[in-house]
């Protein structure tokens, strides 16, 4: 059994992520895994979690309970639990990719769990969560069998993904495996990267736009990544999609997610270029959408543009403004977790005014159930969509 490391804090955490000004040596000298026992100036207990440096945080809390031992048992108990308050998505036959536990939301910060069609993928966000891996691993194998499992190690210097085979144990999955999100399909490559070739995040954002947006409209999807909302338009009988990405490999995987949907890659438009030089030129060459697609990253770099949603999302979205169509809508997404939706809203009523029209919100979305959150983490639920129409 692990020992636990007692620290006085100066008070309760409020969240359940630990960091450093919440104690009273600054977290001095804790090394990454290591199990902490929190009590206040008094002596009193606190909680117990972990040290695992993530975000702006030093570790995670894990219960208030003095009696729970942070073991094999905790960790198959709250991993019982997430995968029973997903057995609706686990009976849907048109839906086998989903997240099956997520962090904080579901009891252990810095550890996302996503399934795919029987395989799962481990996300570890720290060393010290890390540091946990066998444990965790014993008690998933005691409430559920995998087909087999890969993992994520997200950590390294400057929050970089660390490549590695990605595979755990079970057997190895043939790639592209072929997932299914609401009767559609996307191939995915659990051993590529940090991004396997969808965002589980937007599975209702996908479905909206195939089932009440995208009917015989033109449709640009930008920051496009492998073309799934491209997908979701097409399959929804858009007229055309056009899909933009800086990146040279969208090309190639934007193709095999159309083909593999029975939609022939030639008959839409797949740009590879930065999304801001594209803005510049469908203004010259007056191009106009029915149906644009705003999801850029939280931050992001070319040659030629830094960009950071905090502070140039505003801008970004005035100049989608001027290549949409009157009556046109505008799907305005952001993963940036640094701003509230109430903030996020703010700059779509900036960009608007900017550009002298109106607009009317048609629908928001946050984070999916999957998803889940905590009210005490609001950074948690970092997802906000806003379905906006211009009139």
């Amino acid at each position: 059994m692990r020992k636990e490391t007692i620290v006085t804090v100066k008070t309760a955490p409020v969240s359940p992520l630990l960091t450093a000004d919440l104690m009273i040596n600054g977290g001095k000298g804790l090394q990454e895994g290591t199990l902490l026992k929190l009590i206040d100036q008094r002596g009193k207990f606190v909680g117990k979690g972990y040290v695992g440096q993530q975000n702006k945080g030093m570790g995670w809390l894990l219960t208030s309970n003095e009696k729970e031992t942070i073991n094999v048992s905790f960790f198959r108990e709250k991993l019982k639990q997430a995968l029973e308050q997903r057995t609706s998505l686990f009976n849907d036959s048109l839906t086998t990719a989903f997240r099956v536990f997520n962090g904080e939301g579901d009891g252990i910060g810095g550890l996302t769990i996503d399934y795919f069609d029987g395989y799962y993928v481990f996300n570890w966000y720290s060393e010290g969560i890390y540091d946990f891996k066998e444990e965790v691993l014993e008690a998933f194998r005691k409430v559920t069998t995998a087909k087999g499992i890969y993992e994520k190690k997200r950590f390294a210097e400057k929050g970089s993904y660390i490549e590695d085979d990605d595979f755990v144990e079970g057997e190895r999955a043939q790639f592209p495996l072929i997932v299914q999100e609401n009767g559609m399909f996307f191939a995915t490559y659990l051993n590529e990267s940090a991004m396997v070739g969808i965002f589980l995040d937007q599975r209702h954002v996908r479905k909206a736009i195939r089932d009440k947006y995208a009917a015989n409209k033109r449709v640009l999807n930008t920051f496009s990544y492998t073309g799934a909302f491209s997908v979701a338009a097409a399959l929804g009988g858009a007229k055309k999609t056009t899909s933009v990405d800086l990146a040279n490999r969208s090309r190639s995987k934007t193709e095999e997610q159309f083909s593999i949907n029975g939609i022939d890659p030639a008959s839409q438009e797949i740009i590879v270029e930065d999304v801001f030089h594209y803005f510049k030129y469908a203004v010259r060459k007056q191009l106009l959408f029915d149906l644009v697609i705003l999801d850029p990253p939280s931050f992001a770099r070319s040659k030629k543009h830094t960009f950071s949603a905090a502070k140039d999302y505003t801008a970004l979205l005035t100049e989608a403004i001027a290549i949409t169509e009157q009556g046109g809508v505008i799907v305005a997404s952001s993963n940036c977790s640094t701003f509230s939706m109430k903030k996020f809203k703010g700059f779509i009523d900036q960009a608007f005014k900017r550009q002298g029209f109106k607009y009317q919100v048609l629908e928001e979305h946050t984070l999916p159930e999957d998803f889940k959150t905590i009210n005490n983490y609001k950074e948690g639920n970092y997802l906000k969509v806003v379905i906006v129409k211009k009139i």
